[in-house]
């Protein structure tokens, strides 16, 4: 059964997600051990025309130049990722992680400093992203560590995951296509207004999107997709956040996460644990602590946090913010090697669009 989902994911990634052209040049980056995923995937892209070239990251040489690597060896970046960046026309980002709590003993300093080294290479994929001369998508394998991390056995985390990407309805294709339609009625509302208010426990922020872009992410980017997001006017958080859910970043996990905001700036930022690594990774570069995303989570076949952000972030009945980079196509003008995604539940909350109530308990009320 995984083989077959396997094979409609490779489906749905070449033909939805990437729409491969013949003789496009299609970066495939691969992390961890994708197996027969990447063999399902290349195959397809090979079919519809694709000229590929891969580059294969393991966790473990990584973890060996923070621990043991100088200053310039950690933030050595070869020129030739810079050019491969450029020379592409598509790029697969696939993720298939044995270990994801492989970062936990590292030095969060080193961290910070191995992010931003990748400062120049993130601008320059969001920029051509932004700009639409690059087609980009990120997916994940299900595999032992992931299904670990989210608590489920690695067959009912399968079936989550393939549940979630909706590999399990007769036409995948179509499916996301509808969703693409339902999204796009909640980006438009959006694009109407300028104030956006959130009340939930804990949390009391307020932000402008006025003259900004929203977004309707429904499976082209990120798969499985499921969400509406911009970027905020830089300096117009104010307030705080108490988030829901854990953040987690390249694999340390910080609790209990409370953000206050004053003009746009985070000016305090708390955990029950992880507080020394948070602010780490804030202070790493100048558009660290200034918000470079909002977005609401609208994947309801999403319902439970799996400690993986590819999913967590588009639970339905959340909203998220980034702290960090913005895209450039939503407007946004935030730079940063950090974009650090952060979920907090609003099932019981409410959301106002310039006075008006637009979302409760939940879901859009439009």
């Amino acid at each position: 059964m995984a083989d077959i989902n396997l094979q409609k994911l490779a489906e749905v990634l070449v033909h939805y997600s990437l729409e491969i052209k013949p003789g496009e040049k299609l970066w495939v980056r691969a992390l961890g051990d994708p197996g027969s995923m990447l063999r399902s995937f290349y195959q397809e892209a090979v079919k519809a025309g694709a000229l590929i070239f891969l580059t294969h990251y393991s966790d473990d040489l990584q973890q060996a130049v923070i621990r043991y690597g100088t200053d310039e060896q950690i933030t050595f970046m070869p020129d030739t990722e810079m050019l491969a960046m450029d020379y592409c026309d598509l790029m697969l980002a696939l993720y298939a992680e044995q270990n994801t709590k492989a970062s936990n003993s590292l030095d969060s300093a080193k961290l910070a400093l191995l992010e931003s080294a990748r400062k120049e290479w993130i601008d320059r994929f969001l920029t051509r992203s932004a700009s639409g001369d690059l087609r980009w998508c990120l997916t994940l394998l299900p595999t032992q560590a992931s299904a670990q991390d989210a608590g489920m056995a690695l067959q009912d985390y399968e079936d989550f995951v393939y549940g979630a990407m909706l590999l399990n309805t007769p036409d995948p294709v179509a499916a996301w296509r509808q969703v693409d339609v339902q999204q796009q009625r909640i980006a438009d509302y959006l694009m109407k207004h300028d104030e956006i208010h959130i009340v939930a426990p804990g949390t009391d922020v307020t932000y402008r999107v006025g003259g900004r872009i929203w977004k309707n992410a429904s499976g082209k980017v990120n798969f499985p997709d499921g969400e509406v997001f911009t970027g905020p006017l830089e300096n117009s958080v104010n307030g705080y956040v108490t988030f829901s859910y854990p953040a987690i970043w390249r694999g340390k996990e910080v609790e209990d996460v409370r953000l206050e905001f004053s003009e746009g700036k985070c000016v305090k930022a708390t955990a029950a644990r992880g507080e020394e690594y948070l602010n780490a990774m804030l202070d790493m570069d100048e558009g660290a602590r200034y918000v470079g995303e909002v977005a609401f989570g609208l994947n309801y076949g999403i319902q439970q946090f799996t400690r993986n952000l590819l999913f967590d972030e588009k639970i339905g009945g959340t909203m998220h913010m980034a702290l960090g980079a913005s895209y450039p196509e939503t407007g946004g003008l935030n730079k940063s090697a950090l974009h650090w995604d952060i979920v907090c539940d609003l099932h019981e909350g409410m959301v106002y669009a310039d006075g008006e109530v637009c979302y409760e308990k939940g879901k859009f009320v439009i």
